[in-house]
Formats: C-alpha cells, sequence, structure tokens
C-alpha cells in the first residue's frame, strides 16, 4: 500500500440538487416508519425548476392497502413533509420555493413477488430486500475514524449552512459543494494542498467588495475546521471558480434520488457496492448492510485491531443469511483478517448479519433517517436513536472473540 501521495474527495451541500432529492426520500421514509415499524419503502424523487416527483413502491399499514388505496390523509401529509424538507433547506426562490412549487405523487404498491420474497412466513426468516455487495469502512485519519479529505469536505459546508441558518452569513444560498485535496505522508495527512468551495450566493456577491467579503467569509470557514498545521501559504483556494453563482439548486441543475453515493459513504477513499441509501427502508440491505458494514468497521479500529478497514457483505434477493463477509485491513492488523471474520461471526447480538439481525441489534425501524440524507451517513455523532451504526459498543467484545 502507498503511503506517499495525494488523496481527493468532495462534498455536496444539503441545498445541493441531488441533496434535496435525498432528504425528501428519506422524509418519506421517516413519515412512514412512523406509521408502521414494517413498512416498506423504495421512494425515488426528481426535483427540477419548481417541481418535485415522487415514485416508487410501498407497502404499510395506515398508508395503503394492497389495491394502492390511499389511508385517510397519507396523501397530504406526504405532501406537507416534501414542501417542509424544501422549507427547512432554506428555498424560496423563484425557481425553486417550497410553498410555490408543483407537486406529483407516484408511489403505488410494492410488488407482490418482491414481497413473497422479503417477507417471513413458517419456517422460513425474513429475506433481503435485494441482491447485492455492501461495503463498510474506517481509518484512524480523524476522531470520526473517516477518511480525511471526506470528513472535512462534509463540516466545511455544514459550518456554511450553520452560519446560513443563523444570519451569520446571510449572503449565501442554500446550493454549495467542497473539495479537499491533501498530501500524505507515510499514510497521514501532513498538508492540504487544494480546496474548492462553490457556493450559491445572493445578487452582487461575484463582484467588487462583496465577491470579497464572501470570499474572506469561505476560507475562515475552511480555516476553522480543517486543522491550522495542515493549512499554509503554499494551500490553494478555488473558490466559486467560475465566477458567478447565483442560480443553483433545482433550478440550476434537476435533482435525484441516490446520486451522491460517494458523498454519502467514504469520498472514494473504500469501495461501493453500487446501491444507494436514501428512499429506502431497512430491509433494504443497500441500506442495512452497509450501516452494519460501517459498524463493524469502525469497532474494529476503535478496538485498536487495526488502522484501517474494510468489510464487504454480500446478500441474494429472500435470502435472510449474507453469502459471504469479507474483511481487509490493508496490513494494518494486528490479528489476521481471518481472525477478524470468525470473530464477527461469534458475535450474537448481530444475529448472523441477516436483515432481521440488523435491524433489530440497530434499531432502525424507526423514524431516524432524514439526518442521514446530507453531510454523510458515516462520521456522524450517535445520539439516542440517531446514527446507531456509529456506536463503538463492540469494542471490547471484538478483543475477547479475537484472544479467545
Amino acid at each position: 500500500m502507498r503511503t506517499s501521495y495525494l488523496f481527493t474527495s468532495e462534498s455536496v451541500s444539503e441545498g445541493h440538487p441531488d441533496k434535496v432529492a435525498d432528504q425528501i426520500s428519506d422524509a418519506v421514509v421517516d413519515l412512514f416508519l412512523s406509521k408502521d415499524p414494517e413498512a416498506r419503502v423504495a421512494c425515488e424523487t426528481l426535483c427540477t425548476t419548481n417541481l418535485v416527483v415522487l415514485a416508487g413502491e410501498i407497502r404499510g399499514r395506515g398508508i395503503m392497502d394492497e389495491a394502492g388505496n390511499w389511508a385517510p390523509g397519507v396523501k397530504e401529509e406526504i405532501e406537507a413533509a416534501v414542501r417542509l424538507t424544501v422549507k427547512k433547506i432554506g428555498y424560496e426562490q423563484q425557481g425553486f420555493h417550497w410553498e410555490q412549487l408543483r407537486f406529483e405523487n407516484n408511489l403505488h404498491p410494492q410488488s407482490a413477488h418482491i414481497a413473497q420474497g422479503v417477507d417471513a412466513s413458517g419456517n422460513k426468516d425474513e429475506g433481503a430486500g435485494d441482491q447485492g455487495i455492501m461495503f463498510g469502512f474506517a481509518c484512524d485519519e480523524t476522531p470520526d475514524l473517516m477518511p480525511a479529505t471526506l470528513d472535512y469536505s462534509h463540516k466545511i459546508l455544514e459550518r456554511l449552512a450553520a452560519d446560513r441558518h443563523s444570519g451569520r452569513a446571510p449572503f449565501l444560498e442554500p446550493d454549495a459543494k467542497s473539495q479537499v485535496t491533501l498530501r500524505f505522508e507515510n499514510g497521514k495527512p501532513v498538508a492540504a494542498t487544494a480546496i474548492v468551495v462553490s457556493t450559491q450566493h445572493k445578487q452582487g456577491y461575484d463582484q467588487g467588495a462583496q465577491e470579497t467579503e464572501l470570499k474572506d467569509y469561505v476560507r475562515s470557514a475552511i480555516a476553522s475546521v480543517i486543522p491550522g498545521g495542515l493549512l499554509s501559504d503554499e494551500t490553494v483556494y478555488h473558490i466559486n471558480p467560475t465566477g458567478s453563482f447565483e442560480i443553483g439548486g433545482p433550478d440550476g441543475d434537476s435533482g435525484l434520488t441516490g446520486r451522491k453515493i460517494i458523498v454519502d459513504t467514504y469520498g472514494g477513499a473504500a469501495p461501493h457496492g453500487g446501491g444507494a441509501f436514501s428512499g429506502k427502508d431497512p430491509t433494504k440491505v443497500d441500506r442495512s448492510a452497509a450501516y452494519a458494514a460501517r459498524y463493524l468497521a469502525k469497532n474494529i479500529v476503535a478496538a485498536g485491531l487495526a488502522t484501517r478497514c474494510t468489510i464487504q457483505l454480500a446478500y441474494a434477493i429472500g435470502v435472510s443469511e449474507p453469502l459471504s463477509l469479507y474483511v481487509d485491513t490493508h496490513g494494518t492488523g494486528s490479528v489476521g483478517d481471518d481472525v477478524l471474520e470468525q470473530a464477527i461471526g461469534r458475535i450474537e447480538r448481530l444475529g448472523g448479519l441477516t436483515p432481521r439481525g440488523i435491524r433489530t441489534a440497530l434499531g432502525l425501524n424507526k423514524p431516524i433517517y432524514a439526518p442521514t440524507a446530507a453531510y454523510g451517513h458515516f462520521g456522524r455523532k450517535a445520539e439516542g436513536d440517531l446514527f446507531p451504526w456509529e456506536k463503538t459498543d463492540l469494542v471490547e467484545e471484538l478483543k475477547e472473540l479475537v484472544a479467545a
């Protein structure tokens, strides 16, 4: 494994059109899970100039029957949730306004053929909602055990959003992107070589004193996030490099659910199985098994058993047991990767990493997903029911299992 190199990751803000779509999809997931914890949801969102369209398959008590008839009031609740999501992000622009946008709801009943494979019946346990491969990753580059390039990219945009919402940076609009390039020596970040931030702004902040004000503010936001030792006079900054960024959000570019899967995960520092998370209930292993894989990888690194860990899981639709478990500590492990695989298999609380076992262990059948849909699903703080896959409560058990 190379120890000296440049590496780059990017992030996008809550106001990026694809993230608007993700947040709407997860608002629908949360609404349905609040009504029926066993609800089945696959909700895709398209957003463009003053238009939001939902499509996908659903099932749940008190939501929709098998014939496609909505329970009283649910359609209205969905539209209200969509508009509230857009309002919270901050879109009150001529081209995209939470109150003025046109809304289409094309959700329909889940396929009976999919349902029969996923549902538990007789001696059959609940099966995976689809086939696929899922990855989890952790490393010791940051306190959150995340790749530093992605961690800093997220946090820069979170700072911009917080200052926009508080009024500290009233010249900002919701859409923004960031990108951080770091130089690594001996596998550790030693310098920030380039930082890119493009942020939507109010009229006039692309010239003169107002442009200077915006750029000075962005540089101060960057400095508040990236450790001072990484920034220097040699760091190259590209702040709104196109010059103007007034037209943005879904009015500037259409947004779709699931188009920011690398931003959502590890910023390119780890493999990705290709499945998106947002808009899916936790029977979909695209989501729940990826969370479980992160949970395991993070606990392995937190336990000091490796400084870098990748985990792969694989499933078949309708089958409960995973087809494979793969651990790779990239030569940084204090025990063999096969020893870690065997230890994971003996963690009883995970229920053999079946969909039901994962959902039960991590408490995933709850309306906890809206906060995941912007600024990454991983590297976040586990609080209450939120982000349970970020807990490090397996550390001692893993140490005991590998020592046995």
